[in-house]
C-alpha cells in the first residue's frame, strides 16, 4: 500500500522511525517531510502535502504527526475529500477505518511512543471500511456539507 507521511519536529524521531518501519513492511512511502530536525517548522508544510497526496492518490493511505495530533489532524481535515482521524490507541484506529472511512491517522508523538505508534498505524492500515448503511449515511452528511454547507435534515 502507498502511504502518505508527514510531521513536524514534534514527532520528528517518531516519524522516522515509522517511515523505516513502513518500508520494512513493505509499503510504499512517501514521504512528505520533515526530513530533518528544526524545532521552528510548521506542521501544516509537511502535513497538508501529505493530505493532498492521499487525496490525489486513491486507495493510498496517510499518516501525519506532531506533539499532540490535534493541529495536524485539523489542518489534514482541511483537504477537500479528507477525512483524518486523531487516534491515541489502536481501537481508535480501527474504528476510524471501520465507521468513519478516514484516510488519514493523527498521531502524537508526544504521548505515544514508537510501539503504540506502530500498531496504531498497522491497523489502521489492515482495517477495511465497513460499508455499513448507518456510517456510509453519516459519512454522506458530512461530505454534502462539505461540498454545499448544507445542514443534514433533523429527524
Amino acid at each position: 500500500m502507498r502511504v502518505h507521511i508527514g510531521g513536524d519536529h514534534a514527532a520528528y524521531e517518531l516519524q522516522r522511525a515509522l517511515v523505516g518501519w513502513l518500508t520494512e513492511e513493505g509499503h510504499d512511502v512517501v514521504d512528505h517531510g520533515a526530513k530533518e530536525y528544526d524545532e521552528l517548522d510548521d506542521y501544516p508544510v509537511f502535513v497538508l502535502r501529505a493530505a493532498e497526496g492521499v487525496a490525489a492518490d486513491a486507495g493510498s493511505l496517510g499518516v501525519v504527526l506532531g506533539g499532540s495530533g490535534n493541529g495536524e489532524q485539523m489542518a489534514a481535515n482541511k483537504v477537500e475529500g479528507i477525512r483524518a482521524a486523531l487516534c491515541y490507541n489502536a481501537e481508535l484506529a480501527q474504528l476510524a477505518r471501520q465507521h468513519n472511512n478516514a484516510q488519514v491517522i493523527s498521531i502524537g508523538g508526544r504521548f505515544n511512543t514508537v510501539d503504540e505508534a506502530k500498531e496504531m498505524v498497522r491497523v489502521f492500515l489492515e482495517t477495511p471500511f465497513s460499508g455499513a448503511d448507518r456510517h456510509q449515511r453519516r459519512i454522506d452528511m458530512v461530505e454534502d456539507y462539505e461540498k454545499a454547507g448544507q445542514l443534514p435534515p433533523e429527524r
